[in-house]
């Protein structure tokens, strides 16, 4: 879901940035990109949305119960893999920007050649080696790898929305069709990924030479641990998941690099002078309502993420579903993106403040039903339709608020071009490293609670900390940032005079996103 939206913003600024230039040269052009083309195209967002799924929802709850390293550890490897995440997006986009132009194009090169190495990276990364004292080294350096690697994928093709065509429309419908793949690509993992581990169940038994307890009183019946073959079943699942989904990228990217050719021509709508980086990211850091809303995004985004984190442990060992965890996430996946559509329209409706705080808000009675239900299965499902609901406006809103605001600085800023990518970079830098943050800091506290890898009951202190992880801290976020958007100065009254205003003085908006999105 993080993933999505930051492939969203990439794209919704090139065409903005460009915008103007683009309407100029389309008049006068004569060559359309076909509909194969552009479905070749889109098929490239999908590696980076199944890869990035699959690692959200399961990268956890693997290290923890399948690869059994303790939670500490384990805290490690996932607050360093998404913090190095976020540093790489502007060191990859750094050395794609000093790039040559080669037989192969200036961006493909990357997208090619940083293929088969991450797809290397990630089945390495749901592999458990047979040593035990050197894991925490083995998955941190294949973690930040591949992540290094699918960002050298992921930014060039970012960056060839503006290289497939010098028509506006063009580049329009093609990110429509981008759009509409990744998010059935954020689907599709979590069906891959859940039904095959969620078919190799791992079975507990009973052993008491084996209690993690030793001088406790907890009786043979709560004594169980994990089977040594079901859970070599498991690890076997993880790693043809794995397999699976390298494969889907592998074809992704074949079908990109030969259905889709770089345009050198459409190197001219670059003709702008660099912006100084430092003095650019000054000013904009200067801009009142983009620190307001990304201060207020930033507590929303961490709330949604530390339940996503956190979810499957909590299905699993709070609520006991051990064999219907990956159907309640997938459940969640698909309400989440049929509900798309949906806030679409509220927002164009009844404005996006008012969506932010009903689809926001939405999600707090679902989460405290999750805590207070008792195992009711069918419950469960209606608490992830619900969640699927709150989670599209969640991480669909930003990008449809964050080009209102550039409109803004644009017009206190007249004579400041170029700073767009500020904009949206730090953003998702800052969504990023609060990711890791809130994955890092509930591995911990799951650790300061007792849990007890390989332990198929785990301690009630472990359930107790499960339900804060998942309720009690997301809904203290998701009120510190509903209430950092009251002092979001933009309302849509606002947002009509800026718009007005900039229609008056012949200047281009940086994309309302609307009509992007309109598209999936």
């Amino acid at each position: 879901m993080e993933k999505q939206s930051e492939s969203s913003s990439c794209t919704v600024l090139l065409d903005s940035s460009q915008d103007q230039d683009s309407r100029t040269k389309s008049r006068s052009g004569k060559h359309k990109l076909s509909v194969c083309s552009k479905i070749c195209y889109a098929v490239g967002g999908a590696p980076y949305q199944i890869t990035g799924t699959a690692l959200g929802f399961f990268l956890q709850i693997f290290l923890l119960d399948v690869v059994q390293m303790g939670p500490s550890r384990a805290s490690i490897i996932l607050f360093s893999g998404r913090v190095w995440d976020a540093i790489t997006d502007p060191l990859v986009g750094f050395f794609v920007s000093k790039t040559s132009w080669t037989r192969l194009g200036r961006l493909m090169p990357w997208i090619i050649f940083s293929t088969p190495l991450a797809v290397i990276s990630y089945l390495l990364i749901w592999f458990v080696p047979g040593f035990s004292s050197g894991q925490v080294i083995w998955y941190l350096v294949f973690y930040c790898l591949f992540q290094t690697l699918v960002t050298c994928f992921h930014v060039p093709y970012s960056a060839l929305t503006m290289f497939i065509s010098k028509e506006q429309s063009d580049r329009d419908s093609a990110t429509g069709y981008r759009m509409t793949v990744e998010v059935l690509g954020t689907v599709l993992a979590t069906a891959i990924q859940g039904q095959i581990v969620g078919g190799a169940n791992t079975s507990c038994v009973s052993d008491p030479l084996q209690s993690p307890f030793p001088n406790s009183s907890i009786s043979v019946e709560d004594n169980t641990m994990y089977d040594d073959q079901s859970l070599k079943g498991t690890r076997d699942a993880y790693m043809i998941a794995a397999g699976v989904i390298c494969g889907i990228y592998v074809l992704c990217a074949i079908i990109l690099s030969l259905g889709v050719r770089e345009k050198r021509d459409s190197n001219e709508l670059l003709s702008d002078e660099p912006v100084s980086f430092f003095c650019g990211l000054k000013l904009v850091m200067s801009h009142g309502p983009y620190v307001k809303l990304i201060t207020a995004f930033l507590f929303t985004s961490m709330a949604f993420m530390m339940v996503e984190g956190n979810f499957a442990l909590f299905l699993k060992h709070a609520l006991k579903f051990h064999d219907d965890f990956q159907n309640i996430l997938l459940v969640v996946m698909l309400s989440a993106t049929l509900a798309v559509p949906f806030w679409q329209w509220f927002l164009t409706r009844f404005g996006k403040k008012t969506a932010v705080y009903f689809g926001i808000s939405s999600a707090i009675p679902f989460l405290l039903l999750a805590v207070l239900m008792n195992s009711n299965l069918i419950l469960a499902y209606v608490v992830a339709v619900g969640a699927g609901l709150s989670v599209a406006s969640a991480f669909l809103l930003p990008w449809s608020m964050l080009p209102d605001v550039i409109d803004d600085f644009l017009l206190k800023n007249p004579d400041s071009k170029g700073h767009e990518p500020i904009f949206f970079s730090f953003y998702v830098f800052f969504t990023k490293f609060a990711s890791g943050i809130s994955l890092g800091i509930s591995t911990l506290s799951l650790d300061f609670a007792g849990y007890k890898t390989g332990l198929c009951p785990q301690p009630e202190q472990v359930t107790v900390t499960l339900k804060l992880l998942v309720c009690a801290v997301p809904f203290f976020l998701i009120l510190v940032g509903l209430f950092l958007f009251k002092l979001y100065p933009i309302d849509e009254e606002k947002r009509r005079e800026n718009k007005k205003a900039l229609r008056e003085t012949d200047r281009d908006s940086s994309s309302d996103s609307l009509e992007l999105a309109s598209n999936v």
